[in-house]
């Protein structure tokens, strides 16, 4: 008796993985975090649940993990090394639209120092240790092993880029990475602002009449720290003009007494970069207003 014939369909191949997945994925085994940069090489914005911090936002400004959304929220914080994340169907939309991949030089141990024109790069093939480079559009990033505080604008046509900020990874570059030199920390060491007052003890610090400090409680900044990013990240249109509008409300009303501190002013970057402002446009919307202000 004839057998009967048993046919099997052939599987469907699957389909290839994005590009950019694939180059984030073969970062994140290396242990550099990864996200997706969307237009305008910038993250992807928050989530409804997480729009203005709702989720409770990064603990600090200092780790990255804010909260248990599976999306890709809270623009560097979002980078991660955990391929099940990268390649979830969460972050899959995102890779689609993805234009390049970004990744947290500061949690892979990294300083990028971007260099963005002709004289920047002259002046740090003179200044600085040779290390690492990779080509940009207008300069070079020169990465070395080692992170710190990131800040930008450390002179003209210069930015580091470690702690708490991305960058694009634009290729493996050229060269043996070298030791973070002191000459770059340096460049982030911010000269004593005359209009803020030094450091004072414990208690309900002092404002500029000698009175109470406006903010009252910690929780009254925090609160209105949290309104001017939402106005940021709800804003339907124009919204470089709302960012500095809202720079400049947040340092008239707790700009005079040295409460703001370096991670507020990352938090309501962090809100502009969501909404496609780049770093550049962030430091100078926030001078400006500082300026407009006399601070």
């Amino acid at each position: 008796m004839t057998q009967p014939v048993t046919i099997r369909r052939a599987s469907r191949p699957r389909p290839p993985l994005p590009e950019h997945l694939r180059t984030a994925l073969s970062l994140a085994v290396n242990g550099v975090p990864v996200l997706p940069l969307r237009r305008g090489k910038v993250p992807f914005g928050n989530c409804h649940s997480c729009e203005g911090n709702a989720c409770g936002g990064r603990p600090n400004m200092k780790t990255p993990g804010p909260c248990q959304c599976p999306g890709i929220c809270h623009a560097w914080a979002a980078a991660t090394t955990d391929p099940d994340v990268i390649a979830s169907p969460a972050w899959a939309a995102a890779w689609r639209r993805a234009v390049c991949v970004g990744y947290h030089p500061g949690g892979a141990g990294l300083t990028v120092v971007d260099l963005d024109d002709a004289d920047a790069l002259t002046w740090a093939r003179t200044a600085l240790r040779a290390t690492r480079t990779v080509p940009t559009t207008r300069g070079e990033h020169w990465i070395y092993r080692g992170s710190m505080a990131s800040r930008n604008a450390v002179r003209p046509g210069v930015d580091i880029k470690s702690t708490m900020a991305y960058a694009r990874y634009l290729g493996p570059g050229t060269g043996a990475m070298a030791d973070l030199p002191d000459a770059v920390r340096a460049l982030a060491v911010k000269e004593p602002s005359p209009a803020r007052p030094a450091a004072r003890a414990a208690g309900v610090p002092a404002g500029a009449n000698g009175e109470g400090c406006p903010h009252r409680t910690p929780a009254y900044l925090a609160r209105g720290i949290a309104m001017a990013e939402q106005r940021i990240t709800e804003a339907s249109s124009a919204v470089h003009t709302t960012v500095y509008r809202t720079f400049l409300a947040v340092l008239s009303r707790h700009g005079q007494c040295g409460c703001l501190t370096d991670a507020h002013v990352a938090q309501l970057f962090a809100a502009a970069q969501s909404r496609g402002e780049t770093a550049r446009h962030c430091a100078d919307a926030w001078t400006n207003a500082r300026t407009t202000l006399g601070l």
